[in-house]
């Protein structure tokens, strides 16, 4: 059985930071990630960043990943990295199971637990939305940006939040043709910004628009789209017929933390935080003691949030252990200062009210 002082369970940014911040405080880190590489949605993401210095602006997402690459290997002696592995099981027994390469079961034995699993797309339901060629928005951008592989000729983006744009202007940078961005919303969900990119390349984009139905034998040929009402309900005789051979589904991320469930968790759904998320109080410790949350897996938000989110678990596990830096106050006050930064306007302000939900009463500062 392998034993470690602090197991990261994923390796995007959340645990990646999370690794960092423990590390910095003195703690043995193991980070475990199911890819073959490290990163997270980071290394899919080309366009560069809001926010500020510490979050990197203006840095693109696959930079930010070998920036923080970068940073591990200074902690080469205390942080330990395990890719092509995916923690299968948390137990009452504090025992972790792990799979290698889909063969080699293993067991771990941590003192505490950060887990950074992140989220998972979305779908939408439609008659054929099984058909070749429908996809989620994360898969079209590890097919462009990850492996270099067109996805199609026409494509249609269901869904305008930010990731939906973006991945649209991705797509037109690599010589696609966007027919439609449609939103089942009476307006945009993603930042206007994005959007005026958009729609100065000639884009429409629908609003209060949904799919109706995929048409194709062999893959997806065709694409019948209709207006929806106030109750989201398609308005008959809207319907409009679209030749496309790629549908792009974009309506969001659902946390992904089963394996907290499994542990014993205290879940709450939360519509804000867009899932189920495990209870937590500030110091982002769940309702099992020694198994810490943070990023998507808490809560659904931007990259720069969960990295933020990563720091702050990392070093209030470290301390639950023992290793509690001198300047612990001023490091945590600092990362909450800048999630509070984060979090302003009316997007930070739906997001709070979530956290609001599952944060501990007597410890709800963050």
């Amino acid at each position: 059985m392998k034993t470690t002082e602090l197991l990261v369970i994923g390796g995007g940014p959340a645990g990646l930071c999370a690794a960092l911040s423990a590390a910095e405080s003195g703690a043995s880190v193991t980070v475990v990630e199911r890819n073959n590489r490290l990163g997270g949605q980071l290394i899919k993401q080309t366009h560069m960043f809001f926010g500020s210095r510490e979050q990197y602006a203006s840095t693109r997402g696959i930079d930010i990943a070998k920036i923080l690459e970068a940073e591990l290997i200074k902690y080469s002696r205390q942080i330990e990295v395990l890719t092509d592995t995916a923690v299968l099981g948390l137990y009452e027994d504090g025992v972790v199971n792990a799979l290698y390469k889909e063969e080699d079961y293993f067991k771990i034995k941590p003192k505490a637990i950060v887990a950074a699993t992140g989220a998972y797309e979305k779908s939408l339901a439609f008659p054929n939305n099984d058909l070749p060629g429908i996809y989620g928005a994360g898969a079209v951008q590890t097919l462009m940006n990850v492996y270099g592989v067109k996805p199609g000729n026409n494509v249609l983006m269901v869904g305008a939040g930010n990731i939906g744009l973006i991945v649209s202007y991705q797509l037109m940078q690599a010589g696609v043709r966007v027919a439609a961005i449609l939103d089942a919303a009476p307006k945009i969900g993603g930042y206007l910004v994005h959007a005026s990119k958009i729609a100065r390349m000639g884009v429409p984009i629908l609003c209060s628009h949904t799919v109706k139905e995929a048409i194709g034998k062999d893959c997806l040929e065709k694409a019948v789209i209709c207006m929806v009402d106030e109750r989201f309900s398609p308005i008959p005789g809207t319907e409009k017929e679209l030749e496309v051979d790629v549908m792009c589904i974009s309506v969001g991320l659902t946390p992904l933390c089963e394996l907290l469930a499994m542990r014993g968790c205290e879940m709450k759904y939360v519509p804000q935080l867009s899932g189920s998320v495990p209870v937590r109080n500030e110091r982002y410790e769940t309702t099992i003691e020694n198994l810490f949350v943070a990023g998507d897996a808490s809560g659904i938000e931007e990259a720069s949030s969960a990295m933020v989110e990563g720091r702050l678990a990392g070093l209030c596990a470290a301390a639950k252990m023992g290793y509690k830096p001198a300047d612990f106050d001023e490091r945590f006050k600092g990362y909450a200062a800048q999630l509070k930064a984060l979090r302003s306007g009316p997007v930070g302000e739906h997001i709070l009210r979530g956290i609001e939900q599952i944060v501990s009463k007597e410890d709800r500062h963050v």
